[in-house]
């Protein structure tokens, strides 16, 4: 499962080299690590039985580009592993994601 987060960021690097776009690496980035900073605040809430993070709210950062990060948090912190309503959610933007990816990766292939 670790590996598939690792896939975007090979990605983001290969349109950095191949064609000097280096701005999707830099949201992929800043969005996993917020991501997972937010990960690590719900979990510490949670432990301590204080206010959390709603779900929406970390389903967003997920659906903002920071799903490689949730993937890494989520088996890291052991954190929103369980809820069944969660993991649906957050595998349907994982999927998106890729799909979109692979469409804009794709996209010169398809075009000729």
């Amino acid at each position: 499962m670790m590996a598939l987060a690792l896939l975007p960021l090979g990605w983001t690097l290969w349109l950095g080299l191949d064609g000097q776009q280096w701005w999707p690496l830099a949201i992929l980035l800043t969005m996993s690590l917020l991501t997972v900073a937010a990960y690590a605040w719900d979990k510490r809430q949670a432990v301590r039985g204080e206010w959390r993070i709603p779900e929406y709210r970390l389903h967003l950062l997920e659906l903002c580009g920071g799903w490689p990060g949730a993937l890494v948090a989520r088996q890291w912190l052991r954190h929103k592993t369980q809820k069944r309503s969660y993991r649906l959610v957050f595998w349907f933007i994982v999927l998106l994601h890729l799909t979109l990816w692979g469409l804009w990766l794709g996209r010169p292939l398809w075009q000729q």
